[in-house]
């Protein structure tokens, strides 16, 4: 395991994602500041956070449940960027953009979480 969460790739990428999608929320209407564009941001911010204090855990069964939020995390994202989208906030290249930081992303959790298991039984 790596010795600080911000040695780990996939929480690099989350950062990157958080900056991705405060970049997205800005173009968001300013009716949906206490709707969308908060819960975009807050679920983003919640990825680096679960990647960051699973990492910090002293066992890789907890680093392994907070990897799985954070994926839940990013599901979440996902939606409400597609939502964002079919309500015309955003156009097909933002979202586009987002969307393959998000698969990217969830492909690098689901490695990190498959090699903790490995190591570790449940």
């Amino acid at each position: 395991m790596s010795s600080h969460f911000k040695d780990l790739i996939a929480w690099q990428k989350a950062m990157d994602l958080v900056e991705e999608i405060y970049r997205l929320t800005d173009a968001l209407p300013a009716r949906e500041h206490y709707g969308l564009s908060n819960q975009l941001r807050r679920a983003a911010v919640s990825v680096a956070c679960n990647i960051a204090e699973g990492q910090a855990r002293y066992s890789r069964k907890d680093f392994r449940h907070f990897l799985r939020v954070a994926k839940g995390s990013l599901a979440e994202i996902e939606t409400q960027v597609l939502i964002a989208r079919r309500l015309g906030y955003v156009n097909q290249d933002s979202c586009d953009r987002c969307l393959e930081r998000i698969k990217e992303l969830g492909r690098i959790l689901a490695g990190l979480i498959s090699s903790l298991r490995i190591h570790e039984p449940d």
